[in-house]
């Protein structure tokens, strides 16, 4: 997920927590990013992982799924 405004930010939680309620979670990775989120956002909602910008999402991506 992405975000551009803080007013937006807290949505991605909103988008986390239900998937946990739902027994999905466990099954997708969640990567949050974007200019207002910092990397301990990302940790404090629960994403899998953070980055400030798509080229380090798109290395962040590989990483989680086990590609190098």
């Amino acid at each position: 997920m992405s975000a551009l405004f803080t007013t937006t930010i807290v949505q991605m939680k909103g988008v986390i927590e239900p998937s946990k309620q739902a027994g999905l979670r466990d099954g997708v990775k969640v990567m949050v990013g974007g200019a207002p989120v910092t990397e301990k956002y990302a940790q404090d909602i629960g994403a899998d992982g953070y980055a400030p910008n798509a080229s380090v999402a798109a290395e962040k991506a590989m990483e989680l799924l086990g590609i190098t």
